[in-house]
């Protein structure tokens, strides 16, 4: 039985986690970190602490969906004292990711900004259809509840990157993120990615590939947050017996 410590448990994948375990052959529940105490009850066999350590030592494999300050703690822990890690924490900063990078010299890290099964795919999908549809404008659009705090979504800057990569472009010197005013003619091997946010959409990613007198979409649609947390466990089941190194869903899911 794998042991399951889940980081940020009082979010709303945190949550659907819990409830997830409960379900899950091969997995249990058995530590919950917290700052200061649960809002909701929870099984009296699961360690509830807010002592890092104990939290640690209390688990096979770490299923993190916190915020990137809640995250950047845990890594920090975690290098002291290595257990697999699960990360699903959007919006990083650079030194989050570079310390996500140090973790996973010591330990196995799988980090993806979306983990479900259909992303996975459509990053392949859009690196193809990048490296294919040369000379096709790509243009992102992204759509998430009112409650969302980063922008562009995790997601959407993953997509980006295979689109990128699709073409061998440097991400950071294509990437668009906001349009107003006279701002000229789209340049050639621009990327854009837009952010909507609104009402209780779960998230919806559209990457489009534009030229004259056609068009390509693909789409794909979040409509329950259980597409995360299921994923989740399913890579966490698969990162307990890896070997140290730094992994993506797609690695999980040998796409």
């Amino acid at each position: 039985m794998i042991r399951v410590g889940v980081f940020g448990a009082s979010g709303r994948v945190g949550k659907l986690l819990l409830e997830d375990l409960k379900i899950t052959d091969d997995m249990s529940l058995s530590s919950v970190y917290v700052r200061s105490s649960l809002d909701f009850s929870i099984d009296p066999s699961v360690l509830v602490t807010s002592d890092m350590k104990s939290f640690l030592n209390a688990c096979d494999v770490i299923v993190d969906f916190s915020l990137p300050e809640a995250c950047e703690t845990l890594l920090e822990y975690a290098i002291k004292t290595p257990k697999p890690l699960v990360i699903g924490t959007t919006g990083l900063s650079q030194h989050q990711l570079n310390l996500l990078k140090n973790a996973s010299e010591l330990m196995p890290v799988l980090y993806a900004t979306n983990m479900s099964l259909g992303v996975a795919l459509l990053n392949k999908l859009v690196y193809q259809a990048s490296a294919a549809l040369e000379g096709f404008d790509i243009e992102i659009v992204e759509m998430h509840h009112r409650h969302k705090k980063d922008a562009p979504s995790g997601t959407a800057l993953t997509l980006s990157e295979s689109a990128a990569k699709g073409r061998g472009l440097d991400l950071d010197k294509v990437r668009v993120s906001g349009r107003d005013g006279n701002i000229g003619e789209r340049t050639k091997d621009e990327i854009a990615v837009m952010a909507l946010r609104g009402g209780d959409i779960v998230g919806r990613h559209t990457v489009g590939f534009y030229n004259d007198g056609e068009f390509l979409e693909l789409n794909h649609t979040a409509t329950s947050r259980n597409t995360f947390s299921k994923g989740a466990l399913k890579a966490a089941s698969w990162l307990s017996i890896q070997e140290k190194g730094l992994y993506s869903i797609s690695d999980c899911l040998e796409l």
